[in-house]
């Protein structure tokens, strides 16, 4: 007498399915995450009704106690003239100024002078309310 089912069970487990999910995660994370690189310095930004959200080809960051830093390398006050030249040389960029709200009017306004007399396009980063 056969009495064995013809019909078997594979207990084997299938994981195509559960990578095609993680990829699809994976793909909303990224679309949904903000494509804000952080400043290389800590800094306190001021904040303001509208962010609006610029490519950062270059990013200035100034803190409270006058460290300088373009494009997250420390430099000195008298350096910053030569980075964003040597940055921008030949095209017109966009300069991100990350300044902490601490720091006076005057700095924002030199290193922005500097920027704009290189053709640049000037923006400061700022955090929503």
């Amino acid at each position: 007498m056969g009495l064995q089912s013809k019909h078997k069970v594979d207990s084997a487990f299938s994981m195509s399915s559960m990578t095609d999910i993680i990829f699809l995660l994976l793909i909303f994370f990224m679309l949904t995450s903000s494509f804000i690189t952080p400043s290389g310095l800590p800094v306190n930004l001021p904040s303001s009704e509208t962010s609006d959200i610029a490519m950062q080809e270059v990013t200035v960051s100034v803190t409270k106690d006058l460290k300088y830093a373009v494009n997250d390398r420390v430099v000195s006050r008298d350096q910053i003239k030569g980075e964003l030249t040597s940055l921008l040389s030949g095209k017109q960029g966009q300069v991100v100024l990350h300044i902490d709200k601490e720091v006076p009017v005057e700095y924002l306004v030199e290193i922005g002078g500097i920027a704009a007399g290189l053709e640049a396009n000037v923006s400061i980063a700022t955090k929503p309310f």
